[in-house]
């Protein structure tokens, strides 16, 4: 095992360089789609992942392949067609091709958050690699702008068979909406989670609420999740940039103050297990990541880009030091500060229940914990990346 502290030998411990964080995002790529991408239902041109590792089960058999983990899979694979040449973007392609299969010729779901990360996904690899879905992108956006329902206390809510109005669905939506020209209904969203989910003792993020209806009253749900840190730091982000307005920028750094003051632990992005679970560190980092690199500029600018690059930095080389090396490449736990195990094809399988994917018994074996930390790798390769493009340009 490589102490990712010893081995970067041209900058302090935990600021690696970029050749050792590319590197690092580009190892992890290769193994997360060697072990797990394959094609679906024998149809040429087309991926899907498979949602464990080891796992004797093909890709999306008995209808376990988890939407959202796919979405991810395909933001992952746009950037690593950022950060290096690779083969894998093709794959991206692919995938999308496998997703639409096996959702029935459908891009939709009934979960509002599903639909946002899949549009993101299809808006950055349109963006990024020409790899156009113009009609899939318009549908999505169309259903969470459409989901807006203030008169009933939201926000959007989660699902559409109920009333919970939540971060990690109004979150992604408001990015999605900005980056596709729906900006004031994204503000509609940013004010709606300032005013109703901020903390008032640490300033995080809470879950979500349950409005008041007839029969039952409002009730705050006060579940802290990395994942709603994240998506609220995104979206301000997003919003900061399209609007100028300051009051975004002001809530960005006070959320990022919470974050680091009652979030990370010395600097790491704490875990939340497998299943879905194993997905919310990694947003946290991704979203960090855009703020050291996207922020614009002013006279805080430099420190809180500082800020939000120092926790990617230190939790990527938290997940690469802890990470279990296999003969198919690394494996990552589901909490970057502890050990990895290594997977067994045994035990308890991750289940879908009551709207969300539950762990594995062995969490290392879940796909999306392995995204996670693929995640972090890439989101310390884009500020690493950019770091250095802002040498060569300040350079004399």
């Amino acid at each position: 095992m490589v102490d990712a502290s010893k081995s970067n030998g041209a900058g302090r411990p935990h600021e690696p360089t970029e050749a050792t964080a590319n590197g690092r995002a580009g190892t992890a790529a290769e193994a997360i789609g060697a072990r797990h991408l394959k094609r679906f239902a024998c149809l040429p041109g087309t991926r899907l992942a498979a949602i464990a590792w080891p796992s004797s089960m093909f890709p999306g058999a008995l209808g376990r392949w988890h939407y959202w983990w796919q979405a991810h899979l395909v933001d992952l694979l746009v950037d690593a067609a950022i950060h290096r040449p690779t083969a894998l973007a093709d794959d991206a392609q692919r995938l999308l091709r496998g997703i639409v299969a096996r959702n029935f010729g459908r891009w939709t779901n009934n979960y509002f958050d599903d639909m946002a990360w899949l549009g993101l996904a299809l808006e950055r690899a349109d963006r990024h690699l020409g790899v156009s879905r113009d009609a899939a992108l318009r549908t999505l956006t169309s259903r969470v702008y459409d989901a807006w329902v203030p008169h009933l206390g939201g926000g959007i809510p989660w699902r559409t068979m109920d009333l919970f109005f939540n971060a990690p669905a109004n979150g992604p939506a408001a990015i999605l909406l900005a980056r596709t020209g729906h900006v004031d209904r994204a503000v509609e969203m940013a004010d709606w989670m300032d005013v109703n989910l901020v903390d008032d003792t640490t300033g995080l993020i809470l879950d979500g609420v349950h409005p008041a209806l007839a029969d039952s009253p409002r009730r705050l749900v006060p579940d802290v999740y990395t994942y709603c840190q994240g998506v609220v730091l995104g979206s301000e982000l997003e919003l900061l940039r399209r609007t100028g307005d300051a009051v975004h920028r002001e809530r960005l750094d006070r959320l990022l103050h919470a974050v680091e003051n009652h979030v990370c632990d010395d600097g790491v992005i704490p875990g939340a297990g497998g299943g879905d679970g194993g997905l919310f560190a990694g947003i946290l980092a991704r979203n960090l990541a855009l703020i050291a690199t996207d922020l614009p500029d002013s006279a805080d600018g430099d420190a809180i880009r500082s800020r939000a690059a120092a926790i990617v930095t230190t939790s990527a080389a938290a997940a690469w030091t802890h990470r279990h090396d296999t003969d198919q490449g690394p494996v990552f736990g589901p909490d970057w500060r502890q050990q990895a195990h290594p997977p067994r094809d045994e035990g308890r399988k991750s289940q879908f229940s009551a709207g969300s994917v539950r762990s594995s018994q062995i969490p290392e074996r879940d796909l999306s914990v392995q995204l996670s930390g693929w995640m972090v790798l890439e989101a310390a390769a884009a500020v690493t990346l950019n770091a250095s493009e802002h040498d060569e340009t300040d350079a004399p």
